[in-house]
């Protein structure tokens, strides 16, 4: 081959694997793309979503707004009650309300706030009341259902509930966790825009990490951060994570 010839051939190679290169590399997949979009987060659900147990009255949301922002997300915090000592402290956590009661409030705060995200953890008060437990997985459903009617293209990290230190309740706790797991099954098969966390694995709060019976304290809130943190980075590289819709009256 002429020396011309090898020229060109080398220019033809170095350009292919240019091309393959920028079209598989970082800046092209969709956790990237995701990372840009600013997140209006609304934390849903009863006593631990409020922040019970913990030293500051935040419980895991303070911590979870330092993950996100540390790697270069915006994020706004929604709801319709404040509580806590972080800045953005607002919340939509009602403390000893039902899965169907969380449902009611969020019917309330959901539409003139639109968040792109609902973390969500609620069922706890319906497994230390005996409420109900069959239905547990229908409610939950409901919610999940609601929040995606009133908020388009949201997505949801839905959580299991933590470890209880009563036994009976515990019982229960494992009962409607089964159930969660599988309206989470069901809701990723009908191509929703979910993630599930679990809580109750060995990464969440443990025995050691309450503060009480039920609520984590200080070291088990920052486990479930970390959690749905890692929850909030699947959605992102799933390609689920789209821009905060505006606002009525904004």
């Amino acid at each position: 081959m002429s020396p011309l010839l090898q020229t060109f051939s080398l220019l033809a190679v170095a350009s292919l694997a240019f091309i393959t290169t920028a079209q598989s590399s970082p800046a092209s997949m969709p956790e990237t793309d995701a990372a840009k979009v600013p997140l209006r987060i609304m934390p849903l659900g009863a006593s631990i979503t409020y922040g019970q147990g913990s030293s500051t009255g935040n419980g895991y949301r303070n911590d979870l707004h330092k993950l996100l922002t540390d790697s270069g997300y915006t994020v706004n915090m929604v709801g319709s009650r404040k509580h806590g000592s972080m800045k953005d402290n607002d919340v939509e956590g009602w403390p000893g309300f039902l899965i169907d009661e969380v449902q009611s409030k969020a019917e309330a705060a959901v539409p003139s706030r639109l968040p792109n995200v609902f973390v969500v953890n609620a069922g706890t008060n319906d497994c230390g009341r005996n409420f109900q437990l069959d239905g547990a997985g229908r409610r939950t459903d409901d919610l999940l259902e609601y929040l995606w009617k009133a908020s388009p293209d949201s997505t949801i990290i839905l959580s299991t509930l933590l470890i209880n230190l009563y036994p009976v309740v515990e019982a229960r706790v494992e009962k409607v966790n089964a159930q969660i797991k599988e309206v989470a099954r069901q809701k990723a098969a009908q191509k929703k825009r979910i993630v599930l966390v679990d809580m109750h694995a060995a990464d969440g709060p443990q025995k050691a990490d309450l503060a009480d019976a039920t609520h984590p304290n200080d070291a088990g809130y920052n486990k479930m951060a970390k959690i749905w943190f890692r929850g909030i980075q699947e959605a992102a590289s799933k390609g689920f994570l789209k821009n905060p819709k505006p606002v009525p009256g904004a």
